[in-house]
């Protein structure tokens, strides 16, 4: 039989506290960005649908790291448990070993990398290229989105727009003044008492439709230079965003967007500096979906040597043993794109030294030896008993 009960019970043990650390860590990660995105909502008039869109694509960003950081509290917590009821102990009586144990969180191990190398291949790059895109067409459909009233805006190439109030919901502008030195237009400054970004999506164009206004040009004619004022009821100032949205979704496309064939593509045609970033990130892919193995290796025997710590005692030693990862891993990829490691090397070595502390670890366990640290933490719990009754009034 592939799983008794007892690898049942323990899957269980572990899996219920994995399932709540994803919602958990996930839920925190979205906050960072949950306040700016409904206030996008609220003040801007952006539509819910198109908010719910950006927390899809953001997604699968946030459960690249959650899913085996609660994988790895899901561990620590289910083996801190067991083992703080003495039911290790039993287990190993019955003659059941730790590597037989271990078997169900290795099954599971196995689903959350497999989980984790679907989202790294391909649904992260995607999920981010489609949030920025996504992103890009709301400030296009909604050009008032990123303006700000009472500040010189300059998003617009050749036009610096000012407007004294702007009404956030329906896009409104008043009191406006606007200085055109776009290329091919002789420069004019425009001044009106009220406007309104009015988008054409099909044709990729923004009109700025401005009323009760004046315009303000300086001209050359004949040799001579002239001041000229035009007034005018309403004035219509044409942008073509369609070369600036095909060179945005060109020109702005980042190592961490592309596939892993777009990643060898563009290593083919890049210069030394660009190509170790590219080998960094196709490495970085690689090792990611490896470390819910990792953590399987180092969670169970630091789960049942924390066995007098509390449920937060685990949270803390999952969060410092996933910190102390990401930190060998953020410097190894600074190490890899520097050049000072080959990046292959550089994106490989955290695993490696995760994978040789790993099996130390369980080794020790196995063979029920303490380590160092948690018999100092012990020793110091038993003396702060004794100081704390020593120091009790009788």
């Amino acid at each position: 039989m592939l799983f008794a009960r007892r690898h049942r019970y323990i899957f269980r043990e572990t899996l219920a506290p994995f399932l709540l650390g994803v919602v958990v860590f996930t839920f925190v990660l979205l906050m960072g960005r949950l306040l700016r995105l409904v206030e996008l909502v609220l003040n801007k008039g952006v539509p819910l649908v198109d908010i719910l869109k950006l927390f899809a694509f953001l997604l699968p960003s946030f459960l690249v790291l959650t899913l085996p950081l609660a994988f790895l509290l899901g561990v620590l917590l289910g083996f801190g448990r067991l083992s703080a009821d003495a039911e290790i102990v039993a287990l190993k009586s019955s003659g059941v070993s730790l590597y037989d144990m271990a078997r169900p969180v290795a099954c599971l191990a196995l689903v959350v990398a497999a989980a984790t190398a679907v989202l790294t291949f391909y649904a992260q790059p995607q999920g981010k290229r489609a949030f920025r895109d996504q992103v890009f067409e709301i400030a296009n459909s909604r050009a008032t989105v990123g303006m700000t009233a009472g500040v010189f805006n300059d998003e617009f190439e050749g036009l610096v727009l000012f407007a004294n109030a702007i009404d956030e919901r329906s896009g409104a502008m008043q009191g406006l003044f606007i200085s055109d030195e776009r290329a091919g237009m002789e420069p004019s400054v425009i001044v009106a008492r009220s406007g309104r970004a009015v988008p054409d999506a099909e044709n990729l164009t923004l009109t700025l439709r401005l009323r009760q206004g004046a315009i303000h040009r300086q001209a050359e004619r004949r040799g001579e230079s002239i001041y000229q004022i035009i007034d005018f009821d309403t004035y219509d100032i044409q942008l073509d965003l369609g070369k600036e949205l095909r060179n945005y979704r060109e020109r702005q496309k980042r190592e961490s967007e592309m596939s892993l064939a777009e990643l060898k593509q563009a290593m083919a045609a890049a210069d030394t500096n660009q190509r170790r970033k590219y080998e960094v990130e196709k490495h970085q892919r690689l090792v990611m979906p490896l470390a819910p193995l990792l953590f399987a290796l180092i969670g169970i025997p630091l789960g049942i040597q924390s066995q007098r710590s509390s449920r937060g005692g685990g949270f803390a030693l999952a969060l410092a043993v996933f910190l102390a990862y990401y930190l060998f891993f953020s410097l190894a990829e600074t190490l890899g794109t520097e050049g000072l490691v080959p990046p292959a090397l550089a994106m490989w070595l955290p695993n490696l030294l995760f994978l040789a502390a790993g099996i130390a670890l369980l080794r020790m366990t196995a063979q029920e030896k303490k380590l160092l640290l948690f018999e100092r933490l012990d020793d110091m719990g038993r003396r702060l008993i004794l100081w704390l009754r020593h120091r009790r009034p009788r």
